[in-house]
């Protein structure tokens, strides 16, 4: 496992690469890796495999796991049950060696980058609507807050982790322009 804070970079590189090999090719494209790269540094800061309630105590693990920040009633019940990812993230699971239902999966995902990402990815792919525009920021919030649901979104960080997202895919050889 990676040490934590990593940066955009080495998430695209280390983890996000490894996690999209096992999915279908038309999976990887340069919007999804700036998407769940945006999402994850909104999420975790790539700096936390768990929830971080209390920063006073950052011990102390909220309801969500990995650096993408899935719960396990919500983000792990959907990817692991949606007509859209079922099979991929049942692979995925048993390709990882976990079984796949919700509290086996959400329990790995903290110790698992990897399937945390492929997860993401999953379950951006549940949400019938076109992945935004690599530069269009505000589809791509849209999009998030949408398939996320997140409890406290923090819209002010967003402009800044979608462009941090942006570089480091082409910084990484994506096709932005």
């Amino acid at each position: 496992m990676i040490p934590l804070p990593i940066t955009p970079v080495d998430f695209d590189q280390r983890i996000l690469s490894p996690a999209l090999e096992m999915l279908p090719g038309a999976m990887d494209t340069p919007e999804a890796r700036v998407l769940l790269t945006a999402i994850a540094l909104q999420e975790s800061g790539l700096a936390h495999r768990w929830q971080i309630v209390d920063p006073s105590r950052p011990q102390m693990k909220g309801p969500a796991r990995g650096l993408l920040q899935f719960e396990r009633t919500g983000g792990c019940v959907g990817v692991l049950a949606h007509p859209a990812s079922r099979y991929w993230m049942h692979s995925v699971c048993r390709a990882r060696g976990i079984e796949p239902m919700p509290t086996d999966l959400w329990s790995a995902l903290e110790r698992d980058d990897v399937l945390a990402a492929a997860a993401g990815r999953l379950l951006l792919f549940t949400d019938p609507k076109r992945l935004p525009e690599i530069d269009d920021e505000a589809t791509a919030w849209s999009y998030y807050t949408r398939v996320w649901r997140p409890g406290k979104p923090h819209p002010d960080r967003w402009p800044a982790n979608h462009r941090l997202a942006q570089e480091a895919i082409a910084w990484a050889g994506g096709s932005i322009s």
